[in-house]
This record gives structure tokens, C-alpha cells and sequence, in this order.
């Protein structure tokens, strides 16, 4: 809700509380129709909270994925109309900043990666060659117990930390691959191969590894009963004044484009809702709000739940999904919307007020 004009400057203050959960986050800005434009072209940070020894690990690594297209004079490629209707994915994937970056470990070595994807709209589908993908937290949330995936499926904002423990020398991948999101004016979101993201090079004399941790310091979910269900609708559709400009595809929430000045949804503080998010068109829309974690009841392609709070949800092409929000650390006037940023700018976002 916050402006910072050209020259400007704000000083932020954090006041991280001492029941904060401990775990992986990230920041950029949000100036309402520029948000997509300034993320692509890479204002975007990580932020840790860390309570120091919550899992033993012989090396923690930030991995912030983002993604780009530049021309041959190295500027920013602005996207088209149809590129902001699907959901822009740059030709360049980058992390840290790095195209295609080396990482180096020792066989036996556990390496936590804090994996955050920070791109405009692609879908990051990891897997790393030669390794099974130990997630021990989802959103800066822990899981009850490490969970072991050949690939893990980060929408954008999502964030997932995992454990690896490479057992062997050699050079590994780690790689995107392509994500069906859906369908949109006959063009598919589904990318033409796997997209290397870094390579992982171990060396040195082999070492067994250190077992896993049984559990982890995970959140308890709200039982809370819900005093209240809602349901929003994320839509697209043809109207004036398009995405990107001009007339063409409009996108909304219950058939509405965001307005910074209207209250969509008033909730009394203290109070725990379930809410049933629906996608009425035919692409994947992440759904994300800010401030207040939820838990995800259920979804309608039957994707496994983690029973632990995250902030970032796939709600599926034409399906749903339900969730639980307690509403219950913070009062105050927020948003929520779809996490392709393209999307967000274009209307499909909305506000909440706590109080």
C-alpha cells in the first residue's frame, strides 16, 4: 500500500517477534501495474529468519531463481501483449543472478538449499540428476518430517528447503522441467525441454552421510473451528482495457480489477475462515496472500496436502482449492492475488481488511 517515488527513499523497521517461525522468505515491490516489469527485471532479494541449529546441515545455500530475456545490448526485453496474457517466462534462467552457476560439496556433506522462485510466472518443476529431493519446509514453514521427492513443483513465491546429500563424485544438474499450467487464446504454457539451472561438482574422499532428522520443528496447524466460509473466483476474459495495455484479455477477482481504495473482504480479527478459492479459466493461477499463512484443506486435482502453513497455493485450470486462514496475529488492510505478476497487474488482485 506503500509509495516510493523516483528519488525517494523509506527506512523499513522489523519488528521479528520471538514466536516467529524460523525459515525461508523474500521481498521486492509491489507498485500495483509495474510489479511483473520491476521482478523481471530483478528487483528481488531473499530474507532468512534463522534461529541458528534448527537442522544440522554442513552448508546452507540461498538459491534465488529468477528468470529474464535480453538483447544483445544486455536491456531488459519488454514483454508482449500475449506474453503478459499467458504470463511472461524470460529466456534466460538465472540464479543468484548467475547464469548456470557451479556448486561445489563433498560426498557425505548435507547441503541445505533454500529454493526460492522468484519469477514473474514460470513454474519451476526441480529435479537433480543423480539425487532424491529431501524437502524439510515449504513457504517457511517446516514439515512434520523430511519428505522424499524426484521432483519438487514450485509455483512463483513459492519457496521449498532441501536437504542434499550427495553420496558420489561427479557433476549432477539441477534442472527445470516442463510444467503443463494450462492453456490459453491456443497457446500452451508447456515449455519445449528441461532448462539447467546450476551443476553441482563434488569431490574428495567418500564419507557416509549423516541420517536424516525423524522430525522437524514444524508449526501445529489451527484447529480452530471456521466461523465463516467465502469463496473468490479467480477470472480472465476478454475486456477494455487488456493486459498490457489495450483491449484484449481483462483478468479479475469475482469479476472485479484490483482498486486500491475498495475493501473486498472484511474479516474480524481473531477469527479462523475457510475459504474455497476457485479458477474459473483455463491457465493456473497461483494463489497468494499476504500476512496471514493458511493450510490447504483440499484441492479439486487431489494434490497431497502438507497439513502446514504456506502462503502460495496452485489452484488448478477450472478447479479449486480450500483453505483454512486463521486470521488471528495481525490486524490490518492487505492483498491477495494471483502470483503470475503479469496477471496481478492486469486487476486479478484484491484487498482484505482485518480489524
Amino acid at each position: 500500500m506503500l509509495r516510493i517515488d523516483p528519488g525517494e527513499s523509506f527506512d523499513y523497521l522489523y519488528r521479528i517477534p520471538a514466536d516467529h517461525p524460523a525459515g525461508t522468505h523474500w521481498y521486492h515491490p509491489h507498485h500495483h501495474g509495474t510489479v511483473a516489469d520491476q521482478l523481471y527485471g530483478g528487483l528481488v532479494g531473499g530474507l532468512i529468519v534463522d534461529r541458528g541449529g534448527d537442522v544440522p546441515v554442513t552448508t546452507d545455500r540461498l538459491l534465488l531463481v529468477t528468470d529474464i530475456t535480453l538483447d544483445g545490448t544486455g536491456a531488459v526485453v519488454p514483454a508482449t501483449a500475449t506474453e503478459r496474457t499467458v504470463g511472461r517466462e524470460g529466456r534466460l534462467l538465472l540464479v543468484n543472478g548467475q547464469y548456470q552457476p557451479t556448486i561445489t560439496a563433498a560426498p557425505g556433506a548435507t547441503e541445505r538449499w533454500r529454493i526460492v522462485n522468484a519469477c514473474t510466472s514460470r513454474f519451476l518443476a526441480l529435479r537433480l540428476e543423480g539425487h532424491q529431493l529431501d524437502q524439510i519446509a515449504l513457504d517457511g514453514s517446516f514439515l512434520p518430517r523430511p519428505t522424499g521427492h524426484d521432483s519438487v513443483v514450485l509455483a512463483p513465491g513459492n519457496r521449498a528447503d532441501i536437504l542434499v546429500r550427495p553420496q558420489d563424485t561427479g557433476r549432477f544438474t539441477l534442472l527445470t522441467d516442463p510444467y503443463d499450467r494450462g492453456s490459453m487464446m491456443g497457446r500452451s504454457t508447456v515449455g519445449a525441454g528441461s532448462t539447467p539451472l546450476a551443476t553441482l561438482i563434488t569431490s574428495g574422499p567418500l564419507r557416509g552421510a549423516a541420517p536424516l532428522p525423524a522430525a522437524l520443528p514444524a508449526e501445529d496447524p489451527s484447529t480452530a473451528p471456521a466461523t465463516r466460509r467465502r469463496t473468490t473466483d479467480f477470472r480472465m476474459g476478454m475486456g477494455g482495457g487488456g493486459m498490457g495495455g489495450g483491449a484484449g484479455m481483462a483478468a479479475s477477482v469475482d469479476g472485479r480489477t484490483f482498486d486500491h481504495d475498495r475493501d473486498d473482504q472484511t474479516v474480524t480479527f481473531g477469527s479462523t475462515e475457510e475459504w474455497t478459492v476457485t479458477n474459473s479459466s483455463p491457465l493456473a493461477h497461483p494463489f497468494h496472500i499476504h500476512v496471514w499463512p493458511f493450510t490447504v484443506l483440499a484441492t479439486s486435482d487431489d494434490r497431497p496436502t502438507t497439513g502446514t502453513p504456506q502462503d502460495v497455493v496452485i489452484v488448478p485450470p477450472r478447479g479449486w482449492v480450500r483453505l483454512r486462514i486463521p486470521f488471528t496475529t495481525l490486524t490490518g488492510r492487505s492483498v491477495y492475488h494471483c502470483h503470475i505478476l503479469d496477471h496481478e497487474d492486469a486487476g486479478m488482485m484484491a484487498t482484505v481488511v482485518v480489524a
